[in-house]
């Protein structure tokens, strides 16, 4: 347990395969699978494999969507804290937290109505952090735009 590292209910976090170098994220021991929010959502076919083509939505001040693609991992339900139940698809990226990378099964959905763009749930957390809830935003500020700009 040496090598866990403790960190707030609410972090900044980034996704490289995105270009996001800055992402308000909730970090919710509760929640299982981990999700990210998207204003658009549509499937496509790319050397017979399934794909998703989808617009992030970064949070209420980012004035620039990010545009991106992703092959689809998995599509499966999810019941989310009100004990609604819907289907959604899953994707596999990099995440950077507190000086780690690595990969998280993320699922696609709107959270227009939450105040994250993603939740970072146990099975990401589990085995990396300790999740302090009388702390929030441990990490220091990126100095870097919200996106990288290719």
């Amino acid at each position: 347990m040496a090598d866990v590292i403790t960190l707030g209910w609410r972090e900044r976090l980034a996704l490289p395969q995105f270009g996001i170098v800055s992402l308000k994220a909730k970090l919710d021991t509760g929640a299982r699978s981990s999700s990210l929010h998207v204003d658009e959502l549509e499937t496509f076919s790319r050397d017979g494999e399934t794909w998703l083509r989808f617009v992030l939505g970064l949070g209420r001040r980012s004035a620039h969507p990010v545009q991106c693609e992703a092959q689809a991992r998995d599509r499966r339900v999810v019941v989310d804290t009100g004990g609604g139940r819907s289907e959604r698809w899953f994707i596999r990226t990099e995440v950077m937290l507190a000086g780690k990378c690595f990969d998280v099964d993320v699922n696609l959905t709107d959270r227009r109505h939450m105040l994250f763009p993603m939740l970072l749930g146990r099975t990401a957390l589990a085995g990396r952090f300790a999740v302090n809830p009388a702390l929030s935003y441990t990490l220091p500020r990126p100095a870097h735009p919200m996106v990288n700009k290719p």
